[in-house]
């Protein structure tokens, strides 16, 4: 049976990867907030995660109880589909080579953080985890998704041979302040945002959204999903991977309706039907979650989304630069 000293102490060293991203920066504040004192969150400056000899020197500069894998290389349907096998291999190495240094450094506990992705195309609704494998990953993202996959892969093999306490969370689609805003990268929301700001920024008469608005999405508010991820470096310790969600879904229509108004864009919508829909819906089953580990996602989602719309207008009057790397897609 594995160590499990390190989800209990507060002094525990922990390890996050991809702590100045988006979602990396709230499990910080998440983790200092329920009392952890010892946490490193290095930049992929300072340690490339791509290269094993990094992760070594990492290893063994921090010397981490617990690992919070959230590190990715990441973006929208477009970026998936021109960087395809730059997100396959970037993803998986980094995954891979740190759990087997995490296995080999005596790490106490390793909390991979997968991605919504990993799930068949045509999942039936609401996805539930034994769903996993019952077919292929939506095209377009496929070869994120089944990189991200492979840490479940492996956190099961290295427990079953090893003892090794690897837990595997499933987020669905996130949202919230701090989100990237580059075009090049952004998932749905912050993209369609930046859209309707420009729009009316710019007198725009109209903005054009890809696909047919038909596909629909679970979005969860970032903060809840940094308390659902220290929550299971807490308290889960099973093999089954476990889905992060807030368990209701919104077409694309609907929510670029919602958008507009919330900005307040009264211009027309195009849709451009050549473009990717992408996964036809994403709605999670959140039952596993709150009987693990008592997660519910408690904020609403037209709050969430007026909070996100305020953190970007009051960032870009300030003239910052919008964002940071977006964590899982």
């Amino acid at each position: 049976m594995a160590n499990r000293k390190a989800e209990s102490s507060q002094d525990a060293r922990i390890l996050v990867t991809g702590g100045a991203g988006f979602l990396g920066s709230f499990v910080i504040e998440e983790l200092a907030h329920a009392g952890f004192r010892n946490i490193a969150a290095p930049r992929s400056t300072a340690y490339d995660l791509r290269k094993p000899q990094a992760i070594a020197s990492l290893m063994r500069e921090v010397r981490p109880q617990m690992i919070l894998h959230l590190a990715a290389v990441v973006g929208g349907i477009g970026a998936n589909r021109e960087n395809a096998g730059r997100f396959f291999y970037e993803n998986l190495i980094m995954g891979v080579e740190l759990m087997e240094q995490a296995r080999l450094n005596g790490v106490e506990k390793f909390v991979a953080v997968g991605t919504v992705c990993a799930y068949p195309k045509f999942t039936p609704v609401p996805f539930r985890e034994d769903d996993l494998w019952i077919g292929y990953p939506e095209e377009t993202n496929a070869p994120y998704g089944l990189a991200k996959k492979m840490l479940l892969v492996q956190a099961q093999a290295y427990r079953q041979q090893y003892g090794f306490n690897a837990i595997y969370l499933l987020p669905v689609n996130l949202y919230g302040p701090r989100d990237t805003f580059d075009p090049a990268r952004s998932h749905v929301i912050p993209a369609l945002i930046k859209k309707c700001v420009d729009a009316i920024e710019g007198g725009a008469p109209r903005i054009e959204v890809w696909g047919t608005g038909s596909a629909s999405r679970e979005f969860l508010y970032v903060e809840d999903c940094a308390r659902a991820i220290v929550l299971a470096a807490q308290h889960y310790n099973g093999a089954e991977p476990v889905n992060l969600g807030a368990g209701r879904e919104i077409t694309i229509r609907d929510l670029v309706a919602l958008i507009a108004r919330l900005t307040g864009f009264s211009g027309e919508i195009l849709w451009d039907p050549s473009k990717p829909d992408g996964q036809p819906r994403r709605c999670l089953d959140v039952s596993r979650a709150e009987r693990e580990f008592n997660f519910r996602a408690v904020t609403d989602f037209e709050e969430g989304m007026r909070r996100t719309i305020h953190w970007y207008l009051e960032t870009r009057r300030a003239g910052a630069k919008p964002g940071v790397a977006a964590v899982p897609a």
